[in-house]
């Protein structure tokens, strides 16, 4: 007999925790049921007989309605299941407040950092080399190859960091300020120590136009370079990065309160298993994190849809509760304007996966933000302003909304994959598998692996194993597998005319 699992008493569907071939039998609790088709892993099992618009029920949450009439052990998935979350709706504040985790008036908990001039401090200390435009993307990684063989690595420096993206040119508007931006909170995120700007001289997305968004930078950690002016852009790159090296490699790790370290949390590849087990285990480091005074902030709003209800009810208050109101609605009339559907985030390799519409997704993807109070909530381009539990505005591609954390000084990324993805954004990222398999299969793009719940581990050991791994990353005395192959790269989201 297969297993499965009823997530929630209320579900009207069974998680298969292994393939089932038609006829073959799966228990969950109590319920025994003979599966009607091949049902692959991690996808959902009907456990009652449904009519056509039935909601259906995983997580103790509606996932959608049945399309067509659905016998029990039946397999569910996107040919008989369809969204009910498109609708711009609206939304009352009606808090549900308790036991949810606050941050402290005190933080409790200590890390290993790099004090900076700002609240926030750095867990990693780089000198980024960052181009005003794509046109520098070649010299700066070629630049960064010299710097880092001239000025190497030690336990407190951890070289220079390039970080190509495309743009700089040819934008205007609300999208040429958005770049500028992103461009300078990256710089001045905790974990680097010292920045060089690289400019072509020609590109729209100038000094000028960044500088006005630079709050803390001093010239003795800023350096600046135009390619078009210098006779030999490699021998002046150079002498300014060795000017940044001579300040940040005197930086030294001090112990400091939690209240000044920022954790980001995402998703990428998400599979049937993400909300079973790693989105519920990072939820459970969460609660951690926040009751010691850190700041944790999620993103990918397209992946709140259908469980945006759960978290406006976390809202601190009314004025937070609107912020989320405004980011769920506001990214639904974005993708109306263009003509997509919000279920279109629910990608071929999640349903592949076993995820069937976004509020199947979502529900699990929700998981990542525990049992805490939802204190802030942050437009994109925003920065981080207050501790504990922060909601942030960004789409469900991880490099544009991981880059955007980023920018708002997170210094850690904890990305939950159930698909499998090898990529690096700008900085340290702690990927956490949901399954076995994919662990198996690539150890090297994962950090841990939270399959083994499936498996008959407990919670509790296994939060304390990872809150200790995650911690030693956080201190340095150990790098995650994206700084280990050397993946890093940003990019911006992009919403305007380009000339």
């Amino acid at each position: 007999m297969k297993k499965g699992l009823q997530i929630d008493p209320r579900d009207t569907v069974i998680v298969a925790l292994e393939p089932i071939k038609k006829g073959e039998k799966i228990k969950a609790g109590e319920n025994i049921l003979t599966v009607n088709q091949d049902v692959p892993q991690a996808h959902k099992v009907a456990v009652t007989d449904m009519p056509v618009g039935t909601q259906i029920y995983k997580y103790g949450q509606n996932i959608g309605v049945a399309t067509e009439p659905i016998k029990k052990g039946d397999w569910i998935h996107d040919h008989n299941i369809i969204t009910c979350a498109d609708e711009t709706l609206e939304y009352k504040y009606e808090p549900k407040h308790d036991n949810l985790i606050v941050p402290p008036e005190k933080a409790t908990g200590t890390f290993q950092g790099y004090k900076r001039k700002g609240q926030y401090a750095g867990i990693r200390n780089y000198i980024a080399i960052i181009p005003l435009v794509y046109c520098c993307n070649g010299p700066i990684e070629k630049l960064a190859r010299i710097a880092n063989e001239v000025m190497p690595k030690d336990e407190n420096f951890d070289g220079f960091l390039p970080l190509p993206h495309e743009c700089g040119c040819s934008s205007s508007g609300e999208d040429l300020q958005r770049t500028a931006k992103l461009l300078a909170g990256v710089a001045e995120n905790p974990n680097m120590g010292g920045v060089l700007f690289v400019s072509l001289g020609c590109e729209v997305s100038n000094w000028d136009v960044v500088k006005q968004y630079v709050q803390d930078l001093d010239d003795k950690r800023m350096k600046i370079v135009k390619f078009q002016d210098v006779e030999d852009e490699m021998a002046t790159g150079l002498q300014l990065c060795k000017e940044l090296y001579e300040v940040v490699s005197r930086d030294k790790r001090e112990t400091l309160s939690f209240d000044r370290l920022g954790i980001g949390l995402n998703c990428g590849g998400s599979d049937g298993f993400s909300g079973i087990t790693a989105n519920p285990l990072v939820g459970r480091l969460t609660d951690r994190m926040v009751s010691d005074g850190a700041t944790v902030v999620m993103t990918e709003v397209s992946e709140m849809i259908g469980a945006e209800r759960i978290l406006m009810d976390c809202a601190k208050d009314q004025e937070v509760h609107q912020g989320i109101v405004e980011m769920i609605n506001g990214y639904k009339e974005y993708f109306k304007r263009y003509g997509v559907g919000v279920n279109d985030n629910a990608t071929q390799g999640n349903k592949t996966g076993g995820l069937s519409t976004i509020e199947d997704k979502s529900l699990g993807c929700t998981q990542k933000s525990g049992r805490c109070m939802v204190m802030d909530a942050l437009p994109y381009g925003g920065r981080l302003r207050r501790n504990g539990f922060v909601l942030f505005t960004g789409p469900g591609c991880d490099l544009v909304c991981i880059t955007g954390m980023v920018a708002a000084g997170t210094v850690l990324t904890v990305f939950t994959t159930g698909r499998g993805t090898p990529s690096g954004f700008a900085g340290p990222l702690y990927r956490i598998s949901t399954n076995n398999e994919l662990y198996q299969r690539k150890p090297y793009w994962n950090d841990f692996n939270a399959g083994r719940i499936v498996d008959g581990e407990e919670w509790e050991p296994l939060t304390e194993e990872l809150y200790q791994s995650v911690m030693d990353t956080i201190n340095g005395k150990r790098k995650t597998c994206n700084e280990k192959n050397g993946f890093y790269q940003m990019g911006f989201l992009r919403d305007g005319a380009t000339h």
